[in-house]
């Protein structure tokens, strides 16, 4: 992994070069370094630059680039409609992503000393999570629940079969609840934020103890945070332009 890295570093800095001259520069044999060239290619991270046989930075990094400013897009846009809501909902208001087969926030409202920013929650145990897998395909879900599901807590959904009904009802309703899922005695709503092209491109939260936050708020938790995440699609949409 570093090796690969390091080769998109030099290819970023010298431009379109061969495996003879990357070979040198990483210090690695050139057999070495023709597979980590034929393993970046087969991502797209990096092609072939012309019938010399030099390579250059691939489609694949361009990819790479437009799914992070738009997750810098979605947070910066979202960041102030959060902090609005903590102070409305009285409790931890997050926007998250999916991020390697996990639910990831970008932005939490207010700062505490539990920070969750870029940590990775299961996507089975959380309201934010269950948000991200409602929006599966077909083929991504049936991956997704041929693992094992962990179980965090007493009250964690571990069987399929359940799992999926819970996800017809958030698809149905149009929002999603985990109340002590994840960690006892810890409930959340959350519900999809769309992105300009209609996609979902995360998931708003609240979260708060069950004094806080009672099932019997559940859907007027809902109602608001459905009404924030249409202003976070406006503001979106404004930097996108006509």
């Amino acid at each position: 992994m570093d090796r690969a890295l390091s080769m998109l570093i030099l290819l970023a800095k010298r431009g379109p070069s061969g495996v003879t001259e990357l070979a040198l520069e990483l210090g690695v044999h050139k057999s070495t370094a023709s597979r980590l060239l034929a393993a970046l290619e087969r991502q797209r991270f990096v092609e072939q630059a012309g019938p010399r046989g030099k390579y250059r930075l691939g489609f694949g990094i361009v990819r790479l680039a437009g799914a992070t400013a738009a997750q810098l897009d979605i947070a910066r846009e979202s960041r102030p409609v959060c902090v609005r809501l903590a102070s409305e909902l009285r409790g931890t208001v997050s926007l998250s992503v999916l991020e390697g087969g996990g639910a990831t926030a970008v932005v939490q409202e207010p700062s505490t000393e539990r920070n969750w920013i870029g940590l990775r929650v299961p996507l089975h145990a959380t309201a934010s999570g269950k948000v991200l897998l409602a929006s599966f395909g077909f083929e991504e879900l049936d991956d997704a629940l041929s693992r094992p599901l962990q179980r965090f807590t007493a009250h964690t959904v571990t069987s399929p079969g359940a799992l999926l009904a819970d996800l017809n009802r958030v698809r149905d309703r149009g929002w999603a609840a985990a109340s002590g899922e994840f960690e006892p005695d810890l409930h959340s709503v959350a519900v999809p934020v769309r992105g300009p092209g209609g996609r979902i491109a995360g998931a708003l939260s609240v979260s708060a103890d069950g004094y806080h936050l009672p099932p019997a708020e559940f859907q007027r938790t809902a109602r608001i945070l459905t009404e924030a995440a249409a202003e976070i699609l406006d503001r979106l949409q404004s930097l996108a332009g006509p």
